[in-house]
């Protein structure tokens, strides 16, 4: 069991009297580890005041719903869906670098005319205090909503989530961001349904390997950019891996695939690494 010190100690205990102070409040909460954390403390801090809601749309992983319904469960708190419909709107499918403001305000926009009905005057988000330093349009949307950061506001970095998370035996604590598929489509690239359909079993089809972290990024002309971590490259690379890749990538509907040399970087959608294309 991971123990907390002082100084840790001391922001979960903020981070719970903040939260108590909201008197009730709803999470918009995917089941990743800072979403998650909000969750735990909220129940721990509100009970059944607080509520769990799972944005629900074709940007979703497969197999992130169930997961983020069981670990609701786990962690005791209320837990509800909703779908959202951020396709309907030309400024998000038309995917320029502001994509996430429009499906963030979406969002807040239908938790908030939900606010009455799941009985709560809050609303939180799992932002973090690295995420103000980021490239991150959805807190503009955030702000126009009034919803809160409280891992934000008591000043609980990346790494302090992870800590506070294992201390609860949360058992997402270690697990990999997973931000929405729409986030590996090359700015400028329409998002429709079928691409994330694409990019989804295509990273499923790299899972299978034995490689848990990786993202494939959707291209111009249909061309899958694969990122793994560095020392997982050579498992891509080999005469069996790389036969079923170019077979099941077809089949998909890509045109062809290439392996990224420098490896898995979060967000390197946002830098202009040129490609390397597998031979």
């Amino acid at each position: 069991m991971t123990l907390l010190n002082e100084e840790l100690t001391e922001k979960r205990n903020r981070l719970l009297d903040l939260i108590s102070r909201y008197g009730s409040c709803a999470i918009a909460y995917s089941g990743g580890v800072d979403s998650a954390l909000v969750a735990k403390a909220a129940q721990v801090a509100l009970s059944d005041a607080a509520v769990a809601v799972t944005a629900v749309s074709p940007s979703l992983a497969e197999g992130e719903l169930e997961q983020a319904v069981a670990l609701a469960i786990a962690i005791g708190i209320r837990h509800q869906t909703l779908e959202t419909n951020e396709f309907a709107n030309p400024s998000y499918s038309a995917n320029s670098p502001d994509r996430c403001f429009h499906c963030k305000s979406e969002l807040y926009a239908q938790l908030s005319k939900l606010a009455d009905t799941l009985g709560v005057t809050v609303i939180a988000s799992g932002t973090n205090a690295d995420d103000l330093s980021d490239f991150r349009p959805g807190l503009a949307a955030a702000s126009n909503y009034g919803v809160r950061s409280p891992l934000a506001d008591c000043g609980i970095v990346k790494a302090e989530v992870r800590r506070i998370a294992a201390a609860w035996q949360l058992p997402v604590a270690e697990k990999p961001a997973s931000p929405c598929l729409s986030s590996r489509v090359a700015y400028g690239l329409s998002v429709t349904p079928e691409r994330l359909k694409m990019i989804d079993r295509a990273e499923r089809l790299i899972r299978t390997l034995g490689i848990s972290v990786c993202r494939v990024r959707f291209h111009a002309g249909n061309i899958a950019r694969i990122e793994v971590p560095c020392e997982a490259i050579v498992k891509l690379t080999s005469p069996e891996a790389a036969a079923k890749l170019t077979e099941e990538f077809l089949q998909l509907g890509f045109t062809s695939f290439t392996i990224d040399p420098a490896g898995f970087r979060s967000g390197s959608l946002n830098d202009s690494t040129p490609l390397h294309q597998l031979s």
